[in-house]
């Protein structure tokens, strides 16, 4: 459903179940840092009682607006809202990037609440949810001023680490996922024509043709995954733009070198553009989407390598 479509009561229900959520987030950071980093864990283990308090305030509103039953609504049955990650399968998060993911979370909650005043009509529901937005905007500044002892950079700058993680949504993720798939998806039928036909001429119109229309299709689909407008992630046209772009790119990527006439050179440099390729990407998985070298490495080698023999059997055959 989309955010606009909600009633004041399926928004306050929304409300109670984000505030749970990101209570429990912040439990697991003080959890994972309790050992290490006690005063860190202490912040955490405050932020989610003031969470805890936000949603008991929200479900005695309803219960006194609109009766005892709240309805389960989750972030994920509302088009535009970013689905928290499962912190606790992430066992190499440090301190300072919990606190960027705080500082996120707390923009979102506090643009949630903005939004959500725009779309209610009753006078003690748009005090609450311009209280809870006042709240929260006071929670960027705490997670902003968050300190970890034990750093060796001491004090983090708190703007920067949210500019930061704000760039990762807008551009960093569209782009990686349109740069996987274009690398990816447009194995097979760039090498099923390269090994049909042994022609670069015709493997190359088949290739550019894969490329630029993955890249249409998957500018749209990130264009209308998500307006931007509560999960911070900036305007659809431009996350679109992105991920079309990089899709194109990463499938043009192996695609040039069919340019040249000669075909078994040409195959062996998009092969060996392919390797970089696919190298780049477990890089960029690591660096930003906190996935463990190796394991980055394994997941888009094994996939890009089925692409490939997908593409080779079914040329060859």
């Amino acid at each position: 459903m989309h955010f606009r479509d909600l009633t004041e009561a399926q928004i306050i229900a929304l409300a109670v179940t984000a505030e749970e959520e990101d209570s429990r987030i912040y439990r697991d950071f003080a959890e994972a840092l309790q050992k290490d980093f006690p005063a860190s864990a202490e912040l955490f283990t405050h932020m989610s009682e003031e969470e805890d308090g936000h949603r008991r305030r929200l479900i005695d509103l309803y219960r006194q607006r609109f009766g005892e039953h709240i309805p389960l609504i989750r972030r994920q049955d509302v088009k535009g809202f970013v689905v928290r990650r499962s912190f606790w399968l992430t066992k190499t998060l440090r301190p300072e990037q919990m606190r960027e993911e705080a500082e996120v979370m707390e923009i979102q909650a506090r643009r949630f609440y903005e939004a959500a005043i725009l779309r209610t009509t009753d006078a003690g529901v748009r005090q609450l949810l311009g209280d809870l937005a006042q709240e929260e905007g006071r929670h960027e500044t705490a997670a902003g001023e968050f300190t970890a002892a034990q750093a060796a950079s001491g004090e983090l700058n708190h703007e920067d680490s949210a500019a930061r993680r704000l760039f990762v949504l807008r551009f960093v993720q569209p782009g990686l996922a349109g740069l996987m798939d274009g690398s990816v998806s447009t194995l097979a039928p760039l090498f099923a024509a390269a090994f049909a036909t042994g022609s670069t001429a015709e493997t190359f119109k088949v290739g550019l043709a894969a490329s630029v229309g993955a890249g249409i299709s998957m500018g749209f689909a990130e264009a209308l995954s998500d307006d931007g407008k509560l999960s911070g992630r900036g305007t659809p046209w431009l996350r679109g733009t992105v991920c079309g772009l990089m899709t194109a790119l990463g499938g043009l990527g192996h695609t040039l070198p069919y340019l040249i006439r000669d075909f078994h050179l040409a195959t062996s440099i998009a092969l060996a553009v392919v390797a970089v390729e696919l190298a780049v990407i477990s890089w960029l998985r690591r660096r930003y989407m906190d996935t463990p070298l190796l394991s980055a490495i394994f997941q888009v080698v094994v996939g890009g390598v089925l692409v490939f023999l997908t593409g080779w059997l079914i040329g060859s055959g």
